[in-house]
């Protein structure tokens, strides 16, 4: 499996997904869906029961044996990606690139899976407010031209560049009223908001579960500075990215109580997104990818 580290120095971004998701496949064999549709396959034998229009009689003229025709089964799943491109989406310090950076990988490679299990997907981006929409298709083309918006979303990867909060519970009603066919929606986020805001965050993701969308949220941050506050034992002054207010403190001081609210928070959510059904996951921008990726392809497999 390649590092983001190591992908982050390689060429076009629609390369870097490629390499991430044969990295992470690689020695798997694909277990294919059959069934009846525009790609074929193989042959097999015929069996009574299946329809005399499948038959391929080219075949038969020369084998004078009946053989259907066997197409992969196109599933038809539609994904959209709902990305999260707030200023506090910029931070890194342990980690060789920012959260976005990394998400927009991450992005980036389920699509080249989904495209290659002939899904469709979308890309939908916010900050505090909705931003790019783009419907979802399966053709190689569109797949394309998600990937140049995300080339772009790198382009504004600058904490310098102005700032932007998060504003996920109404972008999330408004994706709920304009998604009018069943979906998996993948959201990425820092879940950089008020405490406060957790619940009706809770609730803007049960409206694309009333909305008979399937959801998994993947909670994207630097643990060892976020969730652990490991920074060396001196002075710091911490600024707010998305709001520019600054706290001095020396993290030795308050590690430990840090730490337990955190995870105190970590738990209540993580509960309340399993009593809702929807798949929370976590993944550390010093991560490798394929914890993310076999999250989602168990998604896929229960649906």
């Amino acid at each position: 499996m390649l590092s983001p580290e190591l992908i982050s120095r390689l060429g076009p971004l629609e390369l870097k997904a490629r390499q991430i998701v044969e990295g992470f496949i690689a020695g798997l064999h694909k277990s294919p869906f059959y069934g009846f549709s525009v790609e074929f396959a193989e042959h097999r034998s015929y069996n009574p029961g299946d329809e005399i229009r499948h038959i391929d009689w080219k075949v038969y003229g020369k084998s004078e044996r009946y053989y259907v025709k066997q197409y992969e089964e196109e599933t038809n799943l539609r994904c959209h990606l709902v990305l999260d491109v707030s200023s506090s989406m910029k931070y890194k310090y342990f980690a060789p690139q920012t959260k976005l950076h990394y998400a927009v990988h991450f992005g980036a490679a389920l699509m080249y899976l989904m495209q290659r299990q002939r899904d469709a997907c979308g890309l939908i981006t916010f900050d505090q407010e909705l931003g790019t929409f783009i419907p979802a298709k399966s053709s190689y083309s569109h797949l394309r031209h998600i990937y140049a918006q995300l080339e772009r979303i790198l382009e504004t990867d600058n904490p310098a560049a102005e700032k932007r909060q998060t504003s996920s519970v109404d972008v999330l009603h408004e994706i709920s009223e304009r998604l009018h066919r069943r979906s998996l929606v993948v959201v990425m986020t820092d879940l950089f908001e008020n405490v406060s805001e957790h619940d009706a965050l809770l609730s803007a993701l049960k409206h694309l579960k009333h909305k008979h969308h399937e959801v998994v949220l993947f909670h994207v941050l630097e643990k060892r500075s976020e969730r652990d506050l490991d920074f060396p034992d001196e002075r710091f002054i911490f600024e707010d990215l998305e709001t520019g207010a600054q706290m001095d403190i020396i993290p030795s001081q308050i590690r430990k109580d840090y730490q337990e609210k955190v995870q105190l928070y970590s738990n209540r959510f993580k509960h309340a997104c399993r009593e809702a059904h929807i798949d929370y996951e976590e993944i550390d921008t010093e991560g490798k990818f394929d914890l993310g990726l076999l999250a989602y392809l168990n998604k896929r497999r229960k649906m």
